[in-house]
């Protein structure tokens, strides 16, 4: 598993109460929710450092 990071993040209350909602729709914890849109946001910009492939295998695009 990849080593995380703790931090504080402080969300206003309807902000919480919505991610709340949204991460319980989706079966999540609000933690577990905050991870995947930020994770999804990062691969949509580009932003996720590309896997290293490893050598002598041929990634097929």
């Amino acid at each position: 598993m990849a080593d995380k990071k703790n931090f504080v993040l402080r969300l206003n209350a309807e902000m919480y109460k919505a991610l709340e909602k949204w991460a319980a729709d989706d079966f999540r914890s609000v933690n577990g929710q905050i991870e995947y849109l930020l994770n999804n946001a990062l691969k949509e910009k580009g932003r996720l450092p590309k896997p290293e492939q490893k050598p002598g295998v041929k990634k097929n695009d």
